[in-house]
C-alpha cells in the first residue's frame, strides 16, 4: 500500500455495533471529529443486524441493555427483541450525528502497523486508509461456528446456521434437526416447534434455564418513564444489582449456587411433565459454569409430542438422516446449527502488530490483553471486549461503556500531551494476565464441571473478568499512562 494512495484519518474504528457507535459518540464529544467507522455489513447494528432468527432477543432486560446516556422509556417489552434493539441503535446513531462517520459495506482486508510512519495502514474492500489510531469494536458473536461431524457435507436437505437463517425456507411440516442448545437455540426452538412435523434436538449438555418473566410493557409504564427519568434510572439500577449478584456464584464461592439452582430445578419441574424428558433437560454441572439462560418458553417446547431430545451424540450425518452413536437413524429434512460463534473473529487474523504477529496469533497462544482494551506489541491500538474485558455477571453494555471511557480518556490525554505513539508495557500486561489467572483458578467457570466458550482448550479462563463489574469500572475510569510506553 502506498502512502499517497491512502486516505488518512486521525482515528479508524472497526465495527458499527454497540461498541463502535458508542465510541463514535464519545470521541465526537471529546473533540475528535476526524474519525471513520468501517462496517462490513450493509447496515449498522453488529450482532443485532446479523442475528435475525425467529425469536431473536436480548437476555438482559432492555432498561439495562442500552446506553446509560440514551435511555429509552418506550421499550415495548421487558426484554428487547432483535428488530427493536436494531431500531434503538439506528435512532441513537442518528440523534448523535454519527451516521456520517460510518462506512457500510466496507470489509477490513488487512491492518498493519507501520513503525517508521507511526501509523496504521489499513486495506478495506473500498480502498486504502491510514490512521494515527486504530480501534477494534469487532463483536465476538459475529461469525458462525459449525461442528466437525462426519458426513456434514453429504447432507442433501436444507442446512443453515442460526446466524444465517434461511427465511425463504418453509419449515412447516418438515422433519427438523437442531444441533446445539445454546442461547440462540433456546430462543428459536419454541418458535419453530409448533410448525414442524418432528423436531430432534441434539443436546451435548443441558443448559441451566431460569425464569425470564418477560412481558409487554404497559402504556402507563412508558408514559410514567417519559415523565420521570429518575424512575428509569432506578429500574436500571435494580436490574444491575440483581444481575451483578450472579458474581457470587461465578467468582466468590460456588456455595452461593444453591438458590439459583433451586430456581432452575423449580422451572424444570413446573414446565416439563414427562420425567424422561426432564431427566434429559437436567444439567449435570454447577450453574454458572456455562452461560445460564433466561427463558419461559424453551422447556415447555421440549415437552411436546413432536419433539425428541437426543443426548446420544452424533456418529454421522447422511444424505437425509442423522445417525446417533447409539446406532439410531433419524430421518431429517432440514438441519439448523445452533452451535454458537467462533471464539476469535476472523478480522483478528488480519490485524498485524509491530512484530509481524496478528491478534489471532496471540489469542491462539493464550488470551492476553491489558484491561481488555490494549495489547502489547500493538501500538496506537485499542479494542473493546477483549480478553478479560467481558463480564459473566453483567450487561455487555456496562463493560463497553467502561472501556469507551478509558479509550477516549487515553486518546484525549495523548492529544493534550502531544504524544504520537503509545503501547501498553509488556510487564504491565503480563502482570494483569497473571492476576486474571490467579483470580480465575477457583471460579465456577473452571471448576464447575463443564466445557464452554468461557474456557480455553487447556482449561483456562478464555476472557471473563473474574471480579465485580463496578471494580472493573473503577480500574478503567482514568487512563493510567504509567502503564504504557508513550512517545511524545
Amino acid at each position: 500500500m502506498s502512502a499517497t494512495a491512502a486516505e488518512h484519518h486521525r482515528i479508524v474504528v472497526l465495527g458499527a455495533g454497540f461498541g463502535g457507535i458508542g465510541l463514535a459518540i464519545a470521541l465526537r464529544r471529546a473533540g475528535f471529529d476526524d474519525l471513520v467507522v468501517v462496517e462490513r455489513a450493509a447496515d449498522l447494528g453488529g450482532t443485532w443486524q446479523a442475528n435475525t432468527y425467529p425469536g431473536a432477543a436480548c437476555d438482559v432486560p432492555s432498561h439495562l441493555y442500552s446506553y446509560s446516556f440514551a435511555p429509552n422509556p418506550d421499550w415495548s417489552r421487558m426484554y428487547g427483541k432483535q428488530r427493536e434493539i436494531l431500531e434503538y441503535l439506528r435512532g441513537v446513531a442518528t440523534e448523535h450525528d454519527v451516521l456520517r462517520h460510518i462506512r457500510l459495506n466496507t470489509e477490513l482486508l488487512e491492518a498493519r502497523w507501520d513503525e517508521d510512519g507511526a501509523r496504521w495502514r489499513i486495506e478495506t474492500s473500498r480502498g486504502a486508509l491510514t490512521a494515527d489510531y486504530f480501534i477494534s469494536a469487532a463483536g465476538v458473536f459475529a461469525e458462525a461456528k459449525y461442528p466437525e461431524l462426519p458426513g456434514i457435507d453429504n447432507f442433501e436437505g436444507t442446512a443453515f446456521h442460526s446466524l444465517h437463517w434461511d427465511h425463504d425456507h418453509d419449515l412447516t411440516g418438515e422433519r427438523v434437526a437442531v444441533i446445539g442448545t445454546g442461547a440462540s437455540a433456546v430462543q428459536f426452538i419454541p418458535e419453530i416447534q409448533p410448525r414442524v412435523a418432528a423436531l430432534a434436538v441434539f443436546q451435548r449438555s443441558a443448559p441451566w434455564i431460569v425464569p425470564r418473566m418477560d412481558r409487554e410493557t404497559l402504556g402507563i409504564e412508558r408514559s410514567l418513564l417519559r415523565r420521570l427519568p429518575l424512575a428509569q434510572k432506578a429500574i436500571r439500577g435494580t436490574w444491575y444489582t440483581l444481575i451483578e449478584g450472579f458474581g457470587l456464584v461465578g467468582f466468590v464461592d460456588n456455595r452461593f449456587r444453591h438458590p439459583y439452582e433451586l430456581l432452575g430445578r423449580f422451572q424444570l419441574r413446573r414446565q416439563i411433565r414427562d420425567p424422561r424428558v426432564r431427566r434429559k433437560a437436567t444439567p449435570d454441572y454447577i450453574i454458572g459454569c456455562k452461560r445460564a439462560i433466561f427463558s419461559d418458553a424453551y422447556l415447555p417446547a421440549l415437552d411436546r409430542d413432536n419433539v425428541d431430545v437426543v443426548t446420544d451424540g452424533i456418529a454421522e450425518i447422511r444424505a437425509r438422516s442423522i445417525v446417533t452413536r447409539a446406532g439410531d437413524e433419524i430421518p431429517v429434512d432440514t438441519i439448523i446449527y445452533g452451535t454458537g460463534f467462533t471464539p476469535i473473529p476472523s478480522a483478528f487474523e488480519r490485524i498485524t502488530g509491530r512484530d509481524d504477529v496478528t491478534i489471532a496469533d496471540l489469542y491462539h497462544d493464550h488470551p492476553q490483553t491489558y484491561l481488555g482494551t490494549a495489547i502489547a506489541g500493538f501500538p496506537n491500538f485499542f479494542c473493546t471486549l477483549g480478553p478479560f474485558g467481558a463480564a459473566g455477571n453483567q450487561s455487555a453494555i456496562f463493560m463497553l461503556e467502561s472501556q469507551i471511557t478509558y479509550i477516549v480518556d487515553a486518546l484525549t490525554t495523548l492529544r493534550d500531551e502531544g504524544a504520537h505513539r503509545v503501547e501498553v508495557r509488556r510487564d504491565t500486561q503480563d502482570a494483569f494476565v497473571d492476576e486474571m489467572a490467579r483470580r480465575s483458578a477457583d471460579t465456577v467457570w473452571l471448576t464447575g464441571g463443564c466445557q464452554s466458550y468461557y474456557t480455553t482448550p487447556d482449561g483456562g479462563n478464555a476472557g471473563l473478568y473474574p471480579n465485580w463489574s463496578f471494580e472493573y469500572r473503577r480500574r478503567t475510569r482514568r487512563f493510567d499512562a504509567g502503564s504504557y510506553e508513550v512517545t511524545r
